[in-house]
């Protein structure tokens, strides 16, 4: 049904297909806290005909968006709906929740597809190709461009929409190298492709081993004579012998998502973007969704998918209708 009410809309011509916008919002499950038993002592050697949330936790556990999301343990677990996450992302009170994850076009506001996922950053960002790569199969549209807001900027999210998909990433890029302590940052040294190696501000050469780290990035060392000798030294390493650099195997794709987020068109995306916030807030304050009635992966998947094609079907119809005819009086004359 979800995916009529699309092709509705694309049929009408509601959908640009240009720009998307991706983004996730907390739901709280139907799950006492005060039940919860803490993560350390909660098990998988459970009756899995327990209950019908207990049997579909258990049969998600490998997939990336809910148990092979984080291996990090949770702090409490909800024995009634043990795959909600136990959250306080909020800065409120920490609830269990799922997070709903909407891809939107940014033209009419048209959802386009919505995954239920775990309530932690990875499994939000790993939708991101869930929806595009089930957009493009179901209904042959790729967007040329998508936002969203920093916590996407991974560098592997970013590899995977440039690279793999072609798609131009309006979302600024998680960077980490930036140094508040007065000393050269990476941004300060010049990367040279042709000789795939960083040189300095002082013009020294910072090649690679060649190794990949675990990180997916390769580690660039500068020679620990010309770091010794370098007038330089007490801005660029001054607790250290030599000075590293780290680049990421998808840096290519991160220089193109820094490019764009310069550009004017930057700009225009990043308040299209608050569509996909504006139906979040429609969700919860109108259709009044801000508390699941079904557990487990399924049930948050149904009500969110429901919801969804509610909130299409409202922008559908206030798109097509027409003003009322107008009533012209006529006008009498006397005689």
């Amino acid at each position: 049904m979800f995916e009529r009410v699309v092709t509705l809309c694309i049929a009408a011509g509601f959908v640009g297909a240009k720009g998307f916008a991706i983004d996730a919002s907390l739901i709280a499950t139907d799950a006492n806290a005060c039940r919860s038993v803490p993560g350390s002592e909660w098990s998988h050697d459970i009756n899995p005909e327990a209950t019908r949330a207990v049997a579909d936790y258990l049969a998600n556990l490998d997939d990336p968006a809910w148990g092979a999301a984080s291996e990090v343990i949770p702090k409490f677990v909800a024995p009634a709906d043990p795959a909600a996450q136990w959250t306080s992302a909020l800065r409120d009170a920490a609830f269990f929740a799922y997070a709903n994850n909407y891809l939107i076009d940014v033209e009419h506001g048209i959802i386009m597809d919505v995954e239920a996922t775990r309530a932690i950053r990875q499994a939000e960002v790993g939708a991101t190709e869930t929806m595009i790569e089930r957009t493009e199969l179901r209904f042959g549209i790729k967007p040329e461009w998508l936002v969203a807001d920093t916590a996407y900027g991974s560098a592997d999210n970013l590899g995977w929409l440039v690279e793999e998909k072609d798609i131009a990433p309006h979302i600024l890029v998680i960077d980490k190298s930036k140094r508040d302590d007065g000393t050269f940052s990476r941004e300060d040294f010049v990367y040279d492709a042709e000789r795939d190696c960083y040189v300095c501000p002082a013009g020294a050469d910072l090649p690679t081993n060649g190794r990949l780290r675990d990180d997916n990035a390769y580690a660039y060392l500068a020679s620990v004579n010309d770091c010794l000798t370098c007038p330089l030294k007490s801005q660029c390493c001054p607790k250290s012998p030599q000075r590293k650099i780290t680049r990421s195997v998808h840096e290519a794709a991160r220089d193109v998502a820094r490019a764009i987020a310069k550009t004017e068109a930057n700009e225009t995306s990043r308040r299209l973007r608050k569509k996909v916030e504006m139906l979040f807030a429609h969700l919860k304050r109108i259709l009044r969704l801000d508390r699941l009635r079904l557990r487990g992966p399924g049930g948050a998947q149904f009500e969110f998918t429901m919801a969804a094609t509610a909130q299409n079907l409202r922008r559908l119809a206030r798109l097509t209708a027409r003003a009322p005819p107008t009533i012209v009086s006529a006008s009498v004359t006397s005689a």
